[in-house]
């Protein structure tokens, strides 16, 4: 039997796991936004097939589809996020804004105005002496 073409078993646990995984979200902070423990979460992500109440619960919390938890093999999992990290979703966060400005550059800038203001400072304290 060629085992390429046979239908892979979904590991909704482990689909669960890297889907909270790729959105940067802690077990513990999913934990609390479904009202179990820690440990619960744990178990979820060990597990094969899981309750479709707890399937919908995750996905809410998750903010996917429960069909992606349900039906998404190890490769889809992985597209299925660049898919939805690339339309903007991300927690309200525009991914397609691009900074008109380097960041080092304006570091730079804060560390120099710094520097002066200290220098004035010694000036005037300097002049009161």
């Amino acid at each position: 039997m060629n085992t390429d073409t046979a239908p892979k078993k979904v590991h909704q646990g482990r689909n669960i796991k890297r889907l909270r995984e790729m959105l940067g979200i802690k077990q513990e902070s999913l934990a609390f936004d479904l009202g179990v423990s820690q440990a619960t979460v744990s178990d979820y992500e060990q597990k094969e097939d899981l309750d479709d109440k707890i399937l919908e619960k995750v996905s809410s919390a998750l903010k996917v589809p429960v069909e992606a938890i349900k039906n998404m093999t190890d490769e889809a999992t992985v597209n299925y996020i660049n898919t939805f990290n690339d339309s903007a979703v991300n927690h309200g966060i525009n991914t397609n804004y691009n900074c008109t400005f380097n960041p080092l550059d304006k570091v730079v800038e804060l560390y120099e105005r710094m520097l002066k203001d200290r220098e004035e400072l010694i000036e005037k304290l300097s002049k009161k002496s």
